[in-house]
């Protein structure tokens, strides 16, 4: 007679892990996240401090310094605010419009990120210096380093806003329009909550981009004192006249007040998310 072996019972089957990063995928991007970043964030605090906390105050408080960032936050805040209007702009005319050569006019959008931001200032100036074949002078002032800076910050928004755009239902407009509502309540009231976590990301990475602009305003700007010489421009005169620390010190202002705009403009970005999650 054949004797029949039961089977043991099955044990909980392991559910396979989902969203599970291996050590070897965290430790390589922790290596070159420290290799690119924060090493170097790293070595220009250390350089800053080497004449010791009063020096670092003594380099960033000269009468030059505040001077120049006053200049520089001034420029920056303008050229964010107006590719903010403008990028906008620009990004629904790329999503809801059609027109020919928008294929053209889609990529010529990203031309600032490919663009050595020197020929950027050169052509500027070929066109707004002096002898403008438009008539109009603009280099040696602000507006010209304003130009400048809008000009290799505006994919930073229309970039930031366009998925969005893209993504964004038209149903609840459509409804609105058939309740009455005219084209300008509609964006105020229902596209423009969507877009606005958008647009202060957009406008958080141009103005960061902005502060540490060097070489689209170096020929355009004039480099004044006081006037139109931005941050960037005033750590090279400092590494030029050999005082690498006190350009440090500038850098870590610089690289401050970016992370501190692009924190606060983040909090308030997800603050409005959560509020459109909470209204739908």
């Amino acid at each position: 007679m054949a004797t029949v072996t039961s089977a043991p019972p099955a044990g909980p089957r392991k559910r396979p892990r989902r969203g599970g990063v291996s050590p070897l995928t965290l430790g390589t991007a922790t290596l070159w996240l420290s290799i690119i970043v924060l090493l170097p964030l790293a070595a220009v605090l250390t350089k800053s401090f080497d004449n010791g906390i009063g020096g670092f105050f003594s380099a960033v408080t000269t009468p030059r310094a505040i001077a120049t960032f006053e200049v520089t936050l001034l420029v920056s805040f303008v050229a964010a605010g107006v590719n903010v209007i403008l990028g906008t702009i620009i990004a629904w005319v790329l999503v809801r419009d059609e027109f020919p050569g928008k294929a053209f006019v889609n990529g010529l959008i990203d031309l600032p990120f490919a663009l050595p931001t020197i020929v950027a200032s050169l052509v500027l100036l070929s066109l707004y210096g002096p002898g403008s074949p438009i008539g109009l002078t603009l280099s040696a002032t602000k507006w010209g380093v304003i130009l400048a800076l809008a000009f290799v910050t505006l994919p930073f928004v229309v970039r930031a806003v366009q998925p969005v755009l893209i993504e964004l239902e038209r149903d609840v407009e459509e409804a609105a329009a058939s309740l009455g509502a005219n084209n300008a309540v509609i964006f105020r009231r229902v596209v423009l909550p969507a877009l606005l976590p958008a647009i202060l990301s957009g406008a958080g990475l141009a103005f960061a981009r902005a502060i540490g602009e060097f070489g689209s305003v170096v020929l355009i700007g004039g480099n004044i004192p006081g006037n139109t010489q931005v941050a960037s421009q005033l750590i090279r005169e400092r590494i030029e006249v050999d005082q690498p620390v006190d350009a440090a010190a500038l850098s870590v202002v610089l690289l401050a007040l970016a992370f501190v705009v692009l924190v606060i403009l983040r909090v308030i970005g997800n603050r409005f998310a959560r509020r459109e999650e909470r209204a739908e």
